[in-house]
């Protein structure tokens, strides 16, 4: 292509006025605000004159294919980026997913909510002003046994709102084989230095033993701190002290305990053939001042960090400013009272708790989910992949139940003229986008995870990938 016929083409490229006037009469861009229209025609324009001098000119150009152009980039800009997606991964906590699923009652509630006023700070018996906890406060203590509770946006917030008010410029004494490092790199020493507290580490990271703690006792000590390992286990020649221990050491040295829990539960989970976890009433029994733990995580609710403890420590907290730069909206709050009015019947928050059902899905169920999933891939694509059913693992995910594989029953797919790391692709690429794994060359799916109904979508999903190929 000459310099003349790249000059010309520029100079004949239409104008910006002159496209959005043809944009009023398209149908596809009439809905779309004329702000993105002008800036996707803009960028339409850009890429067409790089292409001109590029000599990357693969069609003619004209007002309709610039203009289609624009149409592609504004639809791009106006779609969600907060989109749902199909877990067949069958972890069933993946923080990458949005961890819990919230329950129908949950869902409810957050529409009756959303949708008109609500008396979220207003005592309705006096017309005077009210606090937003107290909507969830007695019905957590009832739950746990705790004095007085305390909910912000998640147990970060949680934890390090606590250390805060309870040890600000004094030392805290924690375990190393304690000092853990939760998701997206944050550790709780850093926590701990935001909250403007002294970390105090004490015995090892495998063996730390009472005498360590009362050893780290000065006139400068604040708090006791004691942190679950709910996403990882160390395993061999070690040795920890126990919550109670600790709670009595305090008593004697007049120096609060508190416990992190992290994920948290309120059910025990060893009577549905889960290891056993520590339960949020288990650790307020124990006589710990301050509990910490989440709600979107074993809780199955909203994200949140829950505070339990003693009367007088739990008010001292909420007279803390940072409480309200941490506090929970009207949406969260509402989720997450219906998500624990549900636990008043563990047979119901069994049920109708998404995160409960999944991880105490027995294997039989799993397996009639896998054989009806099996069915419907094979029915539509068994001449296209080779496909069977495998019992393999899932994961618990989100920090909990480290090390645990919960036994399941998948469905694997090996396409015949397609890698499988191409089909995972377009899996995670479709609409909705279908999330599941690669083990040993095979595309995994773990009906663990899948929601009912959505068998269908991802077997059309395969059916229009495989055949496209």
């Amino acid at each position: 292509m000459t310099n003349s016929n790249k000059h010309n083409l520029l100079k004949n490229l239409p104008g910006v006025d002159h496209l959005l006037e043809l944009a009023k009469k398209d149908d596809q861009l009439m809905d779309i605000p004329r702000t993105v229209i002008l800036d996707s025609i803009r960028k339409a324009l850009d890429r067409t004159r790089k292409d001109i001098l590029s000599e990357n000119i693969e069609h003619p150009i004209t007002d309709e294919t610039i203009l289609d152009e624009a149409g592609i980039l504004a639809q791009d800009k106006i779609k969600p980026r907060l989109v749902h997606v199909i877990n067949a991964t069958g972890v069933v906590l993946h923080t990458n997913l949005g961890r819990a699923l919230l329950c129908d009652a949950a869902l409810k509630n957050i529409k009756t909510i959303a949708q008109s006023y609500s008396n979220l700070e207003l005592k309705i018996e006096t017309g005077k002003r009210g606090i937003r906890y107290e909507a969830v406060d007695e019905l957590i203590c009832e739950l746990t046994g705790a004095q007085s509770a305390i909910v912000v946006n998640n147990n970060a917030g949680a934890v390090l709102l606590a250390l805060n008010t309870i040890a600000k410029d004094r030392q805290v004494v924690v375990s190393r084989g304690e000092l853990v490092e939760i998701g997206g790199s944050f550790r709780v020493p850093d926590v701990m230095s935001k909250s403007r507290c002294i970390l105090k580490e004490v015995g090892t990271t495998n063996r730390t033993h009472l005498k360590d703690y009362e050893s780290a006792v000065s006139d400068e000590t604040g708090l006791f701190l004691k942190v679950h390992a709910s996403n990882y286990k160390i395993e061999g020649f070690t040795a920890s002290v126990a919550l109670k221990d600790l709670v009595l050491l305090g008593k004697e040295k007049n120096i609060p305990v508190m416990e992190d829990l992290g994920s948290g539960t309120l059910i025990d989970f060893s009577k549905y053939g889960l290891p056993p976890e520590p339960t949020v009433s288990d650790s307020v029994g124990s006589g710990a001042d301050v509990v910490t733990f989440s709600g979107d995580k074993l809780l199955g609710g909203p994200q949140t960090g829950i505070i339990v403890g003693k009367k007088h420590i739990i008010d001292q907290i909420k007279r803390n400013p940072l409480t309200r730069a941490l506090r929970i909206d009207k949406l969260t709050l509402a989720a997450l009272e219906s998500t624990l009015s549900l636990y008043r019947d563990e047979k119901k928050a069994i049920r109708q708790i998404p995160t409960l059902r999944m991880l105490t899905l027995p294997f039989k169920e799993i397996s009639k989910k896998a054989d009806l999933l099996f069915k419907t891939i094979k029915k539509d694509i068994g001449m296209l992949a080779d496909i069977d059913v495998a019992d393999m693992n899932s994961r618990p995910g989100g920090g909990s139940f480290p090390a645990l594989n919960l036994p399941t029953r998948c469905i694997t797919i090996q396409p015949k003229d397609m890698s499988v790391s191409k089909l995972e692709l377009h899996m995670r690429l479709s609409t909705p986008a279908v999330i599941a794994r690669i083990e040993d060359n095979k595309y995994i799916l773990d009906p663990r995870t899948i929601q009912n109904g959505q068998e269908a979508i991802i077997s059309s999903n395969l059916t229009k990938i495989l055949k496209k190929k």
